[in-house]
């Protein structure tokens, strides 16, 4: 059986990447035949060790880190961590012998959270008492530039983005370095390189940086993989101490599958003929840009695209509850990230939006859409396709659009379970069926689901549902509730069951799980090429 839903396409790289097929490729034959230790000093050991290399060579040219140190972590968040446990052991070590430490430990108000975490948790267990400040960002989302050199002289660490996951705003890493320099200033400087790696040409080893870690699955490597640089000099202690693998900067035997893979990804950025150049990249989001505004009346940008990478679009549609407007991106397919921390019941501002000075309006109704390096003209097209499509239907609905909470079912019988594997067994036992999504209205025409299995659905919103369901109590027929994750149709069958209805069902796991048994083997899924 194959639902007729829309094919999911991916669009939340900021967050994530599917792996490189090459990528993939590599990862596996690490792991079934080239699965030596690299600390072994047999054949497949030296093997390994001289992939660990081979990777680690491409990474240094890749970030023009021809000093300092290079090592493998499992991510930016352990990169991070040992960046700051590195800079506040160095720091404790200057106030020893009396050198300049600073009393503060200097962000970016737009920064991952996981910088300040990390600030603060090593600033307590190691006793500091260091004051953990955010730097302030103008309208754009840059660093005050003016604040920074006035904090400088206080300052004992300085962290900042190289370019924000949120609004893709790049930061002016050579205003900050001037200006780190202008005042002679002994602070070090961590920068969070994440969402540069692959987007912005960097030359750490001639820069003021201090450190910068690096997570390979934003950049269709594996999860689990990850680098730090070190700049020569600067002050290093291991996060991880044991047998002494990456020359006693990070114990642990190394992900030979992961470091292999990301050799691989690191490969193609070298040779350029994988990956989607920044000028296409731009010009793919200059046509979302303007989708966005026909499909969107009043649509604003909250970040200036000249400011931004190429990959990442940061808006809001103000008067439209944001929950409702991912709700029908979602329906129709388009896998984005709310822009802000939000739920069925309430929008929290974004915090980082919120730091821009933008109103509550739109900090709270912000939605990112980030595209990937190997997208291309025809996945833009279906984009844009189903933009306009989300834009009708959420148009249409108009003042009912809310933010649609999914209710559990509390004192009313419960319906039989129909799993999404018996579907078909189940439709052939009733095949005058009644198929009914309860989704509200802007959902299901964005989805734009007319039938399952060749059967025709039926849209009735779980709030018209009791007003419905009299007009069918007479008639024989079977009902199947479905919506998006089966929740609110699960109310549904209750409330059928309730009022007298004999033949009930329920889709368990709603749509979310029909996708999953039956997943649509088409062009485009989950963000890839459609073609290439």
């Amino acid at each position: 059986m194959t639902p007729d839903l829309p094919t999911e396409l991916y669009l939340d790289f900021n967050a994530t990447s599917a792996v490189l097929p090459e990528a993939a490729a590599a990862a596996q034959a690490a792991m079934l035949s080239a699965y030596g230790n690299p600390s072994s000093t047999h054949a497949l050991g030296w093997r390994a060790q001289a992939l660990l290399n081979q990777t680690r060579q491409r990474a240094r040219e890749v970030l023009g880190a021809s000093t300092g140190r290079l090592l493998f972590t499992s991510g930016a968040t352990e990169g991070i961590q040992t960046a700051v446990l590195s800079a506040l052991c160095g720091l404790r070590e200057r106030r020893r012998q009396g050198q300049p430490a600073g009393r503060v430990l200097l962000y970016g108000a737009t920064e991952h959270k996981a910088v300040p975490e990390a600030l603060n948790h090593w600033n307590q267990v190691l006793g500091l008492g260091f004051e953990v400040r955010a730097l302030p960002v103008d309208s754009r989302g840059r660093h005050d530039l003016a604040a920074l050199r006035d904090s400088l002289p206080e300052v004992g660490l300085l962290c900042t983005m190289a370019a924000n996951n949120e609004t893709g705003v790049v930061s002016d890493l050579a205003g900050i370095e001037a200006t780190l320099r202008g005042v002679d200033s002994p602070a070090l400087w961590l920068v969070d390189g994440v969402q540069a790696l692959g987007k912005l040409s960097l030359n750490l080893a001639a820069s003021r940086i201090d450190y910068a870690p690096f997570s390979g699955h934003k950049l269709h490597a594996p999860k689990g993989i990850g680098l730090l640089f070190v700049r020569e000099g600067s002050p290093f202690t291991p996060l991880i101490a044991g047998g002494g693998q990456e020359g006693g900067a990070r114990s642990g035997t190394e992900n030979m599958p992961g470091i292999a893979a990301l050799g691989v990804v690191l490969a193609a950025l070298q040779r350029g003929d994988t990956f989607c150049p920044p000028a296409r990249l731009q010009a793919f989001r200059e046509r979302l840009r303007q989708t966005l505004e026909l499909a969107f009346p009043g649509v604003v940008l909250n970040a200036a695209l000249e400011d931004s990478l190429p990959t990442t679009l940061n808006f809001s549609w103000p008067g439209v509850p944001v929950q409702g407007l991912m709700s029908a991106l979602e329906a129709a397919g388009l896998m984005v990230s709310a822009g802000s921390a939000c739920s069925a019941a309430q929008a929290k501002p974004s915090a980082v939006l919120a730091a821009m000075g933008l109103p509550a309006s739109r900090s709270t109704a912000s939605v990112r859409l980030s595209l990937g390096l190997l997208v291309d003209e025809g996945f833009v097209d279906q984009v844009c396709q189903r933009l306009l499509v989300c834009g009708a239907a959420l148009q249409n609905a108009g003042a009912s659009v809310t933010a649609t909470v999914e209710p559990a079912v509390t004192g009313l019988p419960e319906a039989p379970v129909v799993a999404p594997q018996a579907l078909p067994e189940w439709l052939a036992r009733h095949p005058q069926a009644r198929l009914v999504d309860v989704r509200d209205p802007h959902e299901h025409l964005a989805s734009g689901l007319t039938r399952i299995a060749g059967r025709p659905v039926q849209s009735v919103p779980l709030a018209d549902l009791a007003q419905v369901l009299p007009r069918w109590l007479g008639e024989p027929t079977p009902l199947l509730f479905f919506c998006r994750s089966g929740a609110r149709s699960q109310r549904a069958a209750a409330l059928a069951l309730a009022q007298g209805h004999p033949e009930v069902g329920q889709l368990a796991g709603g749509l979310l799980a029909l996708a999953d048994v039956a997943p649509l083997a088409r062009p485009g899924a989950a963000g890839m090429p459609v073609s290439r």
